[in-house]
């Protein structure tokens, strides 16, 4: 689990700043049809966007089309960006929407695993301990595909990426208040589907 950002300095800060001008040009010639810009942008963001999808879609085909799906929305759409976020938070938007359409339309969940500190300390110790560990994550893995690709989205980018409720807000595009109850019902729908599994596996 990614550890809480510090405070960037005045330099870092400004820097930051520079890159999201440089962004927003960029994206301002695609819009034009720059294609130049546009294959800058494919390069940049193509690996970034498969780490992303690699956590929602089923396998690594299906990720790569998703990914071309986005940019092709990106090539096409890029006029309609508002500058209301981040250029990336916008691109990363845009590839969340297509993910899900895709999972929803096909009912495709890949079998991931947490974190090994969620919800627990990571201490290893005999072969028994990690036998136990192993059959504990196998038991989540099973849970997390029952979840809807609306939750477990929220739990994928909060602990496998370490998103704050309000850079998933606008991901997703949702209100923050939304991603928090879509966290607490994803975290309910969990405890109860592995309640059940262990009960059945008793």
């Amino acid at each position: 689990m990614k550890q809480a950002a510090q405070p960037l300095t005045a330099k870092q800060a400004d820097a930051k700043a520079a890159a999201e001008r440089s962004e927003v040009l960029r994206l301002a010639a695609v819009a034009k049809h720059d294609r130049g810009a546009f294959d800058e942008l494919y390069r940049d963001y193509y690996p970034r966007l498969m780490d992303f999808l690699a956590r929602l879609v089923a396998h690594n085909g299906l990720s790569e089309e998703v990914v071309n799906d986005t940019l092709y929305v990106v090539w096409t759409k890029a006029g309609t960006f508002a500058g209301r976020s981040r250029v990336s938070t916008w691109i990363f938007g845009i590839a969340y929407k297509q993910a899900i359409k895709r999972l929803e339309k096909e009912g495709r969940m890949r079998l991931d695993k947490l974190p090994e500190d969620w919800e627990s300390s990571s201490e290893t110790a005999s072969t028994d301990s990690d036998i136990s560990k192993l059959q504990a994550e196998e038991a989540l893995d099973k849970a997390l595909q029952r979840l809807s690709p609306s939750h477990r989205s929220v739990i994928e980018m909060t602990y496998h990426f370490g998103y704050s409720n309000s850079e998933i807000s606008e991901i997703v595009g949702c209100p923050v208040n939304t991603v928090k109850t879509r966290m607490f019902h994803a975290r309910a729908q969990l405890r109860r589907i592995l309640e059940t599994l262990a009960r059945r596996e008793a």
